[in-house]
């Protein structure tokens, strides 16, 4: 019986992208648990990586390092004494899995020849892994951010081996002002003079519209409220090497900036420009709707339990996008619950905020979506107009 961390690479021949061309790729991945135990599968958010939980090796650090060791493992919400725990890295990532980065049969960097990738791509490629380990049926697929997104494509695409799913902080598809500041990230990335339309390895790399692009990312992640109590306009007690802007001696370099600047830094230390650009392009362009009448349409053959939890906060993943998900299983009569958490911080709360994540899904996994309805310790916006499926809303 082996309960530790255990990595490891399935080899994909001839794996065929959605929106065309066919490569032989790895997909790395990492267990956590015993294989004998009911799996529950963790898909990781945009720039995230197998390292659910626990230290990560050198070069990995940041959000894709123990991204969620508050939830995964002994004795937690996602406990690996009872689950066996699986999180695989995606198509078109930097950390382990074949993308832009790695190298072709060349001997050199796909670059910007490696194919697009896409939501779905992601799902059949863990789906791969899942056969490799000998993984049928899932007990749980859990997933927050645009790996929420991941696991409701599970619903849609395999809805027979899920059992359970908790899409967390995330929505079916994008609104248009995140699509534009994804653009604006994306055309900081295209236009920085490095980039050389992708073909940049073994030379400078876009390290600075990366950092722009980052920035942007930083932004969306955080609250208005949030980023107000955070830095309101004070004055950052280091001050940067250089300001770039002509008039910038003339003014205060304030907390805000000396935050996404550290940050920026940091995140092109860690990750692929190329990469950045393939999987943003993929959570654009995701909508678990695409292909059907609705998104009720789209999970119609999901017959299992659903958590759907959103946060007040998250302006990137509204609440609207939860009501949504939810209404789509509840009129398909699968077990549905959408927890609200009345939350300041923003997007990000998913990962910042476990104590408000980790009870819903632990009565998730132990007791099911009805059985949240018997639960007291999560907060929900005041008279928050739903809870499914024979749920009613806290007194």
């Amino acid at each position: 019986m082996t309960r530790g961390r255990r990595e490891g690479v399935v080899d994909v021949e001839g794996f065929a992208f959605e929106r065309g061309g066919e490569l032989d790729v790895d997909i790395a991945y990492a267990e956590y648990g015993d294989r004998e135990d009911p799996t529950v599968l963790v898909c990781h958010a945009l720039t995230g990586s197998q390292y659910v939980a626990g230290p990560a090796p050198e070069g990995v650090s940041g959000q894709a390092a123990g991204w969620w060791d508050a939830l995964v493992g002994p004795g937690k919400p996602i406990d690996t004494r009872a689950y066996h725990v699986v999180c695989a890295n995606v198509p078109g990532s930097c950390y382990g899995t074949t993308g832009p980065a790695s190298e072709g049969p060349d001997g050199e960097p796909y670059g910007p020849d490696f194919p697009a990738v896409t939501v779905g791509d992601w799902t059949r490629s863990q789906a791969r892994v899942l056969d490799e380990l000998g993984v049928d049926t899932l007990y749980a697929v859990v997933g927050g951010s645009v790996g929420g997104m991941n696991a409701l494509d599970w619903t849609k695409r395999y809805p027979e081996r899920v059992e359970r799913v908790a899409a967390i902080a995330t929505s079916p598809r994008l609104d248009a002002q995140c699509l534009g500041l994804n653009v604006a990230a994306r055309r900081a990335i295209t236009n920085d003079p490095n980039f050389g339309d992708g073909d940049y390895y073994g030379g400078p790399e876009p390290s600075g519209g990366l950092a722009v692009a980052r920035r942007i990312g930083h932004t969306m992640y955080l609250s208005k409220t949030s980023m107000s109590d955070r830095f309101g306009r004070r004055v950052a007690e280091r001050q940067p090497d250089e300001r770039g802007d002509p008039s910038a001696d003339s003014f205060p370099y304030r907390d805000v900036a000396s935050y996404l600047d550290y940050n920026a830094e940091r995140f092109t230390e860690r990750f692929d420009a190329n990469s950045y650009l393939y999987l943003l392009r993929a959570l654009d362009e995701y909508d678990l709707a695409e292909g059907h009448a609705s998104t009720a349409d789209a999970v119609a053959d999901y017959e299992g339990d659903a958590l759907v939890v959103s946060f007040t906060g998250d302006w990137h993943f509204p609440l609207e996008g939860g009501e949504e998900l939810a209404d789509a299983y509840e009129e398909n009569a699968a077990a549905v619950a959408h927890d609200v958490v009345e939350s300041d911080y923003g997007h990000d709360a998913f990962l910042v905020e476990p104590d408000r994540v980790g009870p819903p899904v632990r009565t998730l996994l132990e007791r099911g979506a009805t059985a949240l309805a018997e639960t007291d310790d999560r907060d929900r916006t005041p008279d928050y107009p739903r809870v499914c499926t024979g749920l009613l809303p806290d007194a």
